[in-house]
């Protein structure tokens, strides 16, 4: 029994949904027809802005070709792994869908208003920003703080890649990691939930739900 609750199961349900939703995407005429995104739920900020709200979420399961889903699936099997063990299933999933919209609402905010953006990586830049927060929070742990920095200089060299290649929203990579790393000061792991002083964690809450509130209604006045 202890097995199966170890398992990541969030992680593996995170992972069928993304493969059912690309299969539908080919079904609906292949995962870069701009027809079948749309249908999908990609993500394009003139469509948000006209009241299509679902589009902040969506995207977190969409896809644009074969390269783009397997590099996102293999990184969210092995990350995923790892931290949904600290945090359980349900935190770990609300981690990983509140990283993906912050993502998506800074693309929506300051992202291009007819581009079609999708993508997992919204989300899994907020699992590097968590690494980040992780590692201020247990500065004292030597582990924790050099993933910490680790993830931080992944984070940096993917946002400098992101300026030199083509087709890369990174708005979206931005956001997802800023609401990471404000989450990882929010929702604690279970076995260290006094590691962080309340104060903290109320002033993190108010930021991001600032932060959400003042990015989309950025992106509407700009529609």
């Amino acid at each position: 029994m202890r097995k199966i609750q170890q398992r990541p199961w969030a992680t593996y349900v995170i992972l069928i949904i993304q493969l059912v939703v690309f299969g539908w995407e080919i079904f609906k005429g292949g995962s870069q027809n701009i027809a079948a995104l749309l249908a999908s739920g990609a993500k394009v900020n003139s469509l948000v802005a006209q009241g299509e709200w679902w589009r902040l979420v969506t995207p977190i399961f969409v896809h644009i070709g074969w390269q783009h889903i397997l590099i996102n699936s293999l990184t969210l099997y092995f990350m995923g792994q790892q931290l949904e063990f600290l945090y359980g299933p349900l935190k770990f999933s609300i981690i990983y869908l509140l990283s993906g919209i912050g993502g998506n609402l800074m693309s929506f905010a300051f992202g291009s208003q007819n581009s079609i953006s999708a993508g997992a990586s919204t989300s899994l830049f907020g699992l590097f920003g968590l690494y980040v927060a992780l590692g201020i929070i247990f500065k004292n742990n030597q582990v924790i703080r050099q993933w910490s920095q680790q993830f931080l200089i992944l984070i940096v060299f993917n946002l400098v890649a992101d300026i030199f290649i083509g087709d890369i929203d990174i708005w979206g990579h931005v956001g997802g990691a800023l609401v990471g790393f404000l989450v990882g000061w929010i929702i604690t792991i279970p076995q260290m939930k006094n590691a962080l002083p309340k104060l903290w964690r109320i002033i993190s809450t108010v930021g991001l739900i600032v932060l959400a509130i003042v990015l989309y209604r950025i992106g509407v006045v700009r529609a």
